[in-house]
């Protein structure tokens, strides 16, 4: 693909996290690292070089120069979002953020309709969502006669943060990114229960009283459970204290599904998951019969670069097909952001049920 016809990314921000996206957006055939800028040149002339910008990449020291550069079409949001989103938007950009998209569902409307005022494609970086994996588990579940009716599902994303995370980082500070670990671990969990959910919001909401909190009353570890009007329920429990675990696990009439790396898979060029169908033990209870089969599904490119490309391609339709902004995305991450809303509430509430309405 040409140069000129490729889709120009610009960073603002240096985060740890974007370090991953540029390397993606480098993976991607359809995307080219165009800009990139810090509050100070320096840092962000340090960025380019130690990720391998190439060397045409316009380098600034300031946010507001990316948004200024009238070549970017894409800006990657890595920021505590709503200022920088809606600024974006405002300049014709196309945005792509950080999860989690905004402290409240009310900011992050403000982003939408910043975008949709503008023209402009949103998406969140929920990686995972982008891997061939993904699309061969809702194949499964989709599947009546393997799967069968949806019961119940659990999610778990845990990770021990080092001391200089739990003291540093902006995800455990409450004047830049106050959801701790429910905005950022507990995101990935409420975005696998409503995939897996093929995203039905939930009815009620109860958050879990095994909460740890740190100095600031920022949220360390929490989980909840989510009621469905036709029964379903759902788990979840994230937390920066616990050993990694990345588990999703669906429940139904006839089938289950169980993965266990589904943030990011154990291997980058291919993943798995388990499925069963029908399960038992033989007559004498000495073994399963119809055990869980595992499915290894291979990929040339990372799913972050998957993610870069497809965006990528959203913004050419946009700007060269004279396309419309795809809606099911920012949808998507709407109804995430919801759960997590109606989450703190009801941790905010002593724990008490708290209903969701759209």
């Amino acid at each position: 693909m040409a140069e000129t016809t490729k889709i120009r990314f610009g960073f603002i921000g240096c985060a740890e996290i974007a370090r991953k996206v540029s390397r993606a957006v480098a993976l991607a055939p359809n995307a080219v690292l165009h800009a990139v800028g810090s509050r100070s040149l320096d840092k962000a002339r340090a960025f380019a070089v130690a990720n391998g910008f190439p060397a045409a990449t316009k380098v600034y020291g300031s946010y507001e120069a990316v948004l200024d550069d009238p070549d970017v079409d894409v800006v990657y949001v890595p920021l505590p979002t709503l200022r920088w989103a809606v600024l974006a938007a405002g300049k014709k950009k196309h945005v792509m953020l950080e999860k989690p998209v905004a402290l409240n569902v009310g900011e992050f409307d403000e982003i939408i309709a910043a975008c949709e005022s503008n023209g402009v494609q949103l998406m969140d970086c929920t990686m995972w969502m982008h891997h061939p994996r993904t699309s061969k588990m809702k194949e499964f579940l989709s599947d009546v006669n393997r799967f069968g009716q949806l019961k119940s599902i659990h999610s778990n994303f845990t990770l021990t943060a080092s001391a200089d995370f739990l003291e540093n980082d902006i995800r455990v500070k409450p004047d830049l990114d106050a959801l701790g670990a429910l905005g950022d671990a507990g995101w990935y969990c409420l975005r696998a229960i409503l995939w897996v959910a093929n995203y039905e919001l939930p009815k009620t909401v109860i958050a879990l009283r095994s909460l740890v909190r740190n100095q600031f009353g920022v949220l360390l570890a929490c989980g909840a459970t989510l009621y469905w009007e036709d029964g379903k329920v759902g788990t979840f429990y994230c937390s920066f204290l616990a050993n990694m675990t990345v588990d999703i696990t669906a429940l139904g009439t006839k089938g289950a599904l169980h993965v266990h790396d589904f943030i990011v898979p154990y291997e980058e060029k291919e993943a798995s998951f388990f499925a069963a169908t029908e399960s038992g033990y033989d007559e004498g209870v000495t073994k399963w019969v119809n055990k869980p089969s595992e499915h290894v599904i291979k990929t040339e490119i990372p799913q972050e670069a998957l993610m870069v490309n497809e965006f990528a391609r959203l913004v050419a339709d946009i700007k060269f097909k004279n396309a419309k902004p795809e809606k099911k995305w920012p949808t998507i991450s709407r109804k995430t952001q919801l759960v997590i809303d109606a989450v703190k509430a009801s941790i905010d509430k002593g724990f008490e049920p708290v209903q969701i309405q759209e």
